[in-house]
This record gives structure tokens, sequence and C-alpha cells, in this order.
């Protein structure tokens, strides 16, 4: 059985008002409590005066749960039992219920008979707080209120911005058309706090990109604003209304949003994105990028840009889907260096201390921690790899590394100044050893002019100084070295910050000490990454125990330029 709440109003014109509703429940409460099935406001009314519980399809009861009566029939009681097929009056403070049955079920109508509590000889709720005939009609308050708002928050502010117009510094203080402001400049943009003008250049018009590229003269597009526009879609239908306001499609300000916070500049959320790289194939038949929504669920591996022909500097990109390589004109293996069991491993030992070779010992961060910087001879490979051949006294000579010219004259010198006291060691064996020469290693005869000859010969070809690291080529009578490559990116497109990654292992992401060649690239694919990286919304293929939401604009730079994004963060170009 249901419970049917048929509550009776009056208008001040006397209209009558009925509001009814249902309750599928066993018992229903009656008391000033908002909460209460039958709520009345009445201060002669407990908060919980009564309940009300079905007894059966005909019958009910009704029972008071204060000290509180109610009256049934023009008597007061504590409790009554009530039949639904006669119907019977209860009368709780000002309000009369009227008990009946409508088709199977309880209904009871209220409705407030007398302004005045009798029981309690006290005002109605409703009335006993109002300020009525104290204070001005509703009517003429509303219409004050609305004049004082027009005159504050629009024709104050309008004549403001007109008499301040063109002004570009009005100066400290409140200005009224800082009312329509929706909140403070982003720390980018703080020093145009008082210059409105310097974006809002003309009236009730908005922020149109010129005002923009007028101090973001280097800012380059994302690409060709045709072709954005295509890989977008077609407009909404509210285009041409937007338009008519200034509000064309692709403004700066579609991304870039101001007024939201003194702090940095709100980042672009994702769906800005997504709503050209979704599908973009579609739309744009020739493009060469993979559609992409969110880097969780939906986003193609890496393709790093590699070097394929180091003579005339051409590179392609190739997909992480499988192992890839890159000419770099060294012969270093990664695997043969962090060994801690072999003869590279006992040799570092020697020089380090009894420490074997680590990540950090030959990659050394930048400035900022991003980067890493070059390997160098000097400062990387010659405490193992030394290039001395003689001792004077205490002090080394050695050669001249990256100069094979220069080396091959000044071995045909050395030799020509009547040779060595004893055989020169200018191999790769033994290079652990202070001067890197040893008598018994190697030895190579000295007598002049052949002896040139052959230590010569013997620097540049296999098991030599040179030959054991680089990649040499013999033309005619002089030899060449293979300019070495060390890419300090391969992912051009992207950003990523070895400073943020610091506590994490080098191997936890690079599997250098499995890698045989100095030609592998080491870079982790996309799978790597997503063992702690999802998407903008938390998405993932896989359970991270600890998961990282990372958007688009982690990693990428909208504005396209050169070596963008060290110029999009205000880095210097890398040498």
């Amino acid at each position: 059985m249901s419970f049917i709440i048929r509550q009776i109003s009056h208008t001040a014109e006397g209209r009558e008002i009925i509001r009814s509703t249902t309750h599928d429940a066993p018992e229903i409460f009656i008391g000033r409590d908002a909460a209460c099935a039958i709520h009345l406001a009445d201060l002669a009314v407990d908060l919980r005066h009564a309940r009300i519980s079905a007894l059966s399809a005909a019958r009910i009861s009704v029972e008071a749960l204060g000290s509180l009566g109610f009256d049934v029939d023009g008597r007061s009681v504590q409790t009554a039992d009530v039949s639904t097929t006669t119907g019977a009056e209860l009368r709780f403070g000002g309000h009369r219920l009227t008990v009946a049955a409508e088709g199977g079920d309880t209904l009871i109508t209220v409705a407030r008979v007398v302004a005045l509590s009798e029981s309690s000889e006290e005002r109605d709720v409703q009335t006993l707080y109002t300020l009525k005939g104290k204070l001005p009609s509703r009517r003429f308050a509303a219409w004050a209120l609305f004049l004082v708002t027009l005159a504050l928050f629009l024709a104050w502010p309008i004549y403001t911005y007109a008499v301040s117009h063109g002004v570009k510094d009005r100066g400290a203080g409140f200005h009224a058309d800082q009312t329509w402001t929706a909140g403070p400049l982003s720390a980018a943009h703080k020093g145009l706090a008082n210059n409105c003008q310097a974006c809002h250049v003309n009236k009730f018009e908005a922020v149109q990109d010129k005002a923009c590229v007028a101090c973001h003269t280097k800012v380059h597009d994302h690409a060709d604003v045709h072709r954005q526009l295509r890989a977008k879609g077609p407009p909404g239908e509210d285009a041409a209304l937007k338009a008519r306001f200034g509000k064309a499609e692709g403004r700066c300000v579609d991304c870039h949003n101001e007024h939201l916070g003194a702090g940095p500049m709100a980042q672009t959320p994702q769906k800005f994105c997504a709503d050209c790289h979704m599908g973009m194939k579609a739309r744009l038949s020739d493009t060469k990028l993979g559609d992409v929504s969110d880097f969780g669920t939906n986003h193609p591996n890496f393709k790093p840009e590699l070097l394929v022909n180091p003579e005339t500097g051409a590179t392609e990109k190739r997909s992480l889907d499988g192992p890839v390589s890159q000419f770099t004109g060294l012969k270093f293996p990664h695997a043969l260096h962090l060994s801690a069991t072999n003869g590279v491993a006992r040799m570092s030992q020697t020089v380090n201390g009894g420490k074997t070779l680590v990540c950090k010992d030959c990659h050394t961060p930048n400035a900022d921690g991003t980067r890493f910087l070059p390997i160098t001879m000097e400062k990387n490979c010659q405490s193992c790899h030394s290039l001395a051949f003689e001792r004077i006294g205490g002090t080394n000579r050695t050669l001249r590394h990256g100069e094979p010219d220069q080396v091959v004259a000044d071995m045909r010198a050395f030799y020509r100044a009547g040779g060595p006291p004893a055989a020169l060691n200018l191999s790769g064996i033994a290079r652990h050893q202070v001067g890197g020469y040893a008598a018994q290693v190697n030895a190579i005869p000295h007598a002049w002019p052949g002896g040139a000859v052959a230590a010569v010969a013997r620097v540049f070809s296999k098991g030599g100084a040179c030959y054991d690291c680089h990649t040499i080529t013999q033309i005619g009578g002089s030899y060449h070295v293979t300019k070495v490559v060390q890419p300090d990116h391969y992912l051009t497109k992207g950003w990523f910050n070895h400073a943020a990654h610091a506590t994490e292992s080098c191997a936890s992401c690079h599997a250098a000490a499995k890698s045989n060649s100095a030609n592998d690239v080491l870079i982790p694919g996309i799978a790597k990454c997503r063992d702690c990286h999802v998407g903008a919304d938390g998405a993932a293929l896989k359970p991270v125990s600890t998961p990282t939401r990372s958007s688009c604009a982690l990693c990428h730079d909208y504005h396209r330029a050169n070596l963008a994004p060290w110029r999009a963060r205000g880095k210097p170009d890398p040498k």
C-alpha cells in the first residue's frame, strides 16, 4: 500500500493550488522537519510530531512521537487507529488532515485552516520571521537592485573603458571595467594587468589573433592553417554566428585561456588536440601522422629520426615497434663496457679504484638536466684508452685525437728524429698502463723510414689505437676517420625531461647492458613508458601501480619551429 499526500494551499488572490506526491513506504512521518513526508510549517507542531503506519489494506495507525498529541474527529489523543474506508479528520496545529481511500492506497489531504495555531497561540512559522510591512515592496526592491546593478556593472564600466581607451598604463588602483574580469591574469601576462587594450583592442569584440602576434612575433603556426581547419572537420552549426562576433575557428584563445588564476597559464586540455588528431587520416588522406586521442589507450609507437646517410646527412623516421639502429661511426659495445667480470671491468677497476663502469661515468647531464653532454675522448675515454706513446721525464707525449693527418705527421717526425729507445705499443692492449706503451708488447721495428710506416699502419689497422674504436678508411697514403655521430635527441616532435626521472635507474628504461653494437638506438618504446604513464583521464591498457596522468602537452609543444621544443621552452639551441 502507498500513501498519497495531497497538499492544498491558496494564493493571495484566493486561488487553490494542489500538489500531490506518492510515498511507497510502510510508514511516513508528520512534522515541522522538512524531511517529513507531511511537512507542516507550524510552530505548534514538533519536528517529528507523529508517525503514520499501515496496518492493513484498509487501516492505518497514527502515533504521536512526543508529548504533544493531535485531534481525531475533535478528540485529543496520543494514538489512533483509522479506517481508510470510513475516513477520519486529523488536526495538527493549524492544519487539517483528511484520511480516505483511493484505489487501494491511503489518501491524506492536507490543508491549513487557520493562520494562527490555536493550540499554542503562536504565529505561523512562515509569518513569524517576515519583514513584510517593515520594508518597501519586493517589486520596488527588485527594480531598485536592477537599476543599481545596471549602473555599477554596465554603465560605469563602459564609461571607464571609453575614457581610458588607448591608454597603455592606467596605473594602479580600481577601474570599473575590472568588474567584467573573470579572474587575475597568469604570470606570463601579469605585466598587462593595467593595459586591457593590449588584448581587448576593440570594444565588445573577442580577442583576435593579431593582438597575440603583436607581442608573440616568433610563434609559428602548428601547421598550415587551411590543413588544420580540414583536419578538425566541418565547423559547428553556430560557427557563422560566432564569426559575426569575432570568434572565428582556430583562434589563439581557443587553447590559451586567460583570467584563470595568477599562477602559470593553464595547460591546454587534451580535447583540443584530439579534436584534430583523432580520425585525422579520414579527413587528411595524405597525412603521415597516426590517429591519436590519448597516451594511455590510443597513441602510436614512437618514431625516432635516424641518420641514414652520414655523407649527405639524410634522415628518416622509423617506428620503435622493432629494434632500430643508426650508423654512429663508432665501435662501442655497451655490453662490453658495462660488464662486471670481463677484461674491461678489470681495467676499469684498476683505473677507478675497484669500481666497474656504470652509465653515469660517461653520460653527464647538461645544466638543466634534460639532456646529456657529448661524450669526449679527453673526459670520458682516455683514462682507459690512452694515446700516449712516449714518456719524457714525467710528461707523456700523446697522439692528437681527432686529427688523423696530424697523427701521421707526428709519427713520421718522431721516427725521423731517431726512433724510440724502445718499441712502441700502439695497439689496443694494455692501454690502461700510464703512458700506454710497453716494450714487451707488439714490438714494432723503429728503423727510419720503415719503422714510421709500420707504426702509422699499426695505429690505423685492426688492433690499433684508432681502429679499435673508429671506422677507418684509407685513401692512397692518407687515413680517414669516419665522423662520429652523437645525437642528443631522437624524438624531434616530442619532449622528454631526464631530470624528471632522476629517481629511476638507467637500466629500467635503457637496455644498454644487452647491446653489442654502437649503432643500437637504445631509447625505449611506448610500452615501457606506459609502465608509469597513463592517459590524461587515467585510462590505461594495463594496470599501473603508480600512474602518472599524461596529457598531450606533457610531451608535445603545439607551435611548430625548427628545433622545437627547445625554442618553445625558452632554451638555447643544442649545439
